[in-house]
């Protein structure tokens, strides 16, 4: 779901951010936002069940380009 505004919450940068455009993550109480850097006042959030869901994934390799 997009929002825009800002999040209430310490955004964290990816350790893996090579240039001034990085993803951000924040946790809110019910929730976990994302955003790009450069785009600050709009963010994506998802319940902390669907995000955990997409972190295993992710660590699975279900993204993984074949």
């Amino acid at each position: 779901m997009a929002h825009s505004g800002a999040v209430s919450a310490t955004w964290r940068k990816s350790t893996r951010c090579e240039s001034h455009a990085c993803v951000e993550v924040a946790r809110a109480p019910e929730a976990v936002a994302i955003r790009n850097s450069t785009l600050p006042q709009e963010h994506l959030s998802f319940a902390v069940p669907v995000w955990r869901a997409f972190v295993a994934g992710v660590r699975a390799g279900e993204f993984d380009l074949r």
